[in-house]
C-alpha cells in the first residue's frame, strides 16, 4: 500500500479545526438531516436496449439496462452541465445511481464495514465492468479549494453548498452531497480511505459530523465526458483532484481565468473541458499548485504530500474511454450538446 508522506499540524490549526468540528457535530450537519427533497413521480420500469456510437473509434456498443419513466415536468429539474471536446453539455439523469460492487469488496476491514452501513460508494477502487457497457465520465473536484469542497458552510463553504477559494465562490456544475446545489441521482455521502487520511492527518480518528471514520460529503465537481448521445447510459465515474485552480472552468461559459501565479507561458492553457486538456493536465508540473495549496494550509494536498502536477487521477495513466475506474459509482444520464442554462 502506497504511504502518504505528512506535514505536522500547528497548534493553532488543529485548535482551529477541533472548534470548527464541535460546532459541525452540535448543528452543523442538521442542515444535511433536514435537507428539503424535491419528490420525483415514476411511472414505469422497463427494460430497453441502447446502441451508442463513439466518435472517431468507429465502435458501437449495445447494452441492456434498466430504465425509469419520468414525467416531463420532472426530467426539467433532473439535469446538470458537462463539458465535452470544450463544449458545454447538458446531462439528463433517468435513473439513481449504482454503487458496485460493494465497498467491502474492495475493502475489508471494520473501517470499511462500518462506512458500508451509511454509504456503498467508494473512492479509491472500482470496477469499471460492474455494470455492462458504461463508459467514463471524470469528475473535477476542485481539490484546491480545501475542506470546502465537501460543502459545510463552517469549513469554508457557501450555505448553497458551493466551495470557496482565497474568499471567492467556486461554482460547480455539481454542489456537495446533500445540499441545495447537489445533482440529482447523486450519493449524499462517500466513502474513500483517502478521506481517513485526511481526517487522521488532522488528528481525527472517530469521523466527523457523526459519519463513520472516511465517510463524508460527496464533494462540489464539475464533469468531462468524449461523446453525447441522447440515449441514458451508464457512465462509471473517474475521480479528478484539480490541484491548479487556473485550469478549473466556469460552468456557465466553459472558459478559464488565472487566479494564482504560475511559471507556465499560458496557466489556463490546460481548462478542464476535454479529454485532451486533461491528458496535459496530468502531466503538466507547475509552481502554481504549490502557490495555491501550500500556502493555504491545504490539508488534502498536505495529506497526499504536495502534488507538483495541475491535477492528480489516483490509479488512472490514460485518459480515454477505456481509463479505469477509480470508485465503485455508476450514473446514468444522457448527454446533449446544448447549455443547461439556456
Amino acid at each position: 500500500m502506497k504511504t502518504y508522506g505528512r506535514r505536522a499540524v500547528s497548534t493553532t490549526l488543529f485548535a482551529g479545526v477541533t472548534l470548527v468540528l464541535l460546532i459541525i457535530a452540535a448543528a452543523g450537519f442538521y442542515l444535511y438531516a433536514t435537507k428539503a427533497t424535491t419528490t420525483s413521480t415514476m411511472t414505469e420500469t422497463s427494460y430497453s436496449t441502447i446502441t451508442s456510437t463513439i466518435p472517431g473509434q468507429g465502435s458501437t456498443t449495445t447494452v441492456t439496462v434498466t430504465s425509469t419513466s419520468i414525467s416531463v415536468s420532472t426530467i426539467k429539474l433532473l439535469k446538470s452541465g458537462g463539458f465535452m471536446q470544450g463544449n458545454i453539455t447538458t446531462f439528463g439523469y433517468t435513473q439513481n445511481f449504482v454503487c458496485s460492487p460493494s465497498v467491502t469488496a474492495f475493502i475489508s476491514n471494520g473501517e470499511a464495514t462500518n462506512a458500508s452501513k451509511v454509504t456503498t460508494c467508494l473512492v479509491g477502487a472500482g470496477n469499471k465492468s460492474a455494470v455492462p457497457g458504461a463508459f467514463p465520465v471524470f469528475v473535477l473536484v476542485p481539490a484546491y479549494a480545501g475542506l470546502s469542497i465537501f460543502g459545510v458552510p463552517q469549513l469554508g463553504a457557501t450555505s448553497q453548498g458551493y466551495p470557496t477559494f482565497n474568499g471567492q465562490t467556486i461554482v460547480t456544475q455539481c454542489g456537495a452531497g446533500g445540499t441545495m446545489a447537489a445533482c440529482p441521482d447523486h450519493p449524499t455521502f462517500l466513502y474513500s480511505p483517502v478521506f481517513t487520511l485526511v481526517e487522521q492527518h488532522l488528528g481525527i480518528k472517530n469521523g466527523i459530523f457523526g459519519l463513520p471514520e472516511g465517510v463524508l460529503p460527496t464533494p462540489a465537481h464539475d464533469h468531462v465526458v468524449g461523446f453525447t448521445t441522447d440515449q441514458s447510459i451508464p457512465w462509471y465515474v473517474v475521480a479528478v483532484l484539480v490541484f491548479d485552480p487556473n485550469i478549473m472552468p466556469d460552468p456557465i461559459t466553459g472558459q478559464c481565468t488565472k487566479v494564482v501565479n504560475s511559471n507556465l507561458t499560458n496557466p489556463t492553457g490546460n481548462c478542464l473541458t476535454s479529454f485532451d486538456a486533461l491528458t496535459r493536465a496530468m502531466n503538466t508540473k507547475t509552481t502554481a499548485t504549490a502557490m495555491a495549496n501550500a500556502t493555504q494550509n491545504n490539508p488534502i494536498y498536505d495529506t497526499l504530500g504536495g502534488v507538483s502536477t495541475q491535477v492528480l487521477i489516483p490509479g488512472v495513466t490514460i485518459i480515454s474511454e477505456n481509463s479505469p475506474a477509480n470508485t465503485n459509482l455508476f450514473i446514468f444520464f444522457n448527454v446533449t450538446p446544448e447549455n443547461p442554462l439556456s
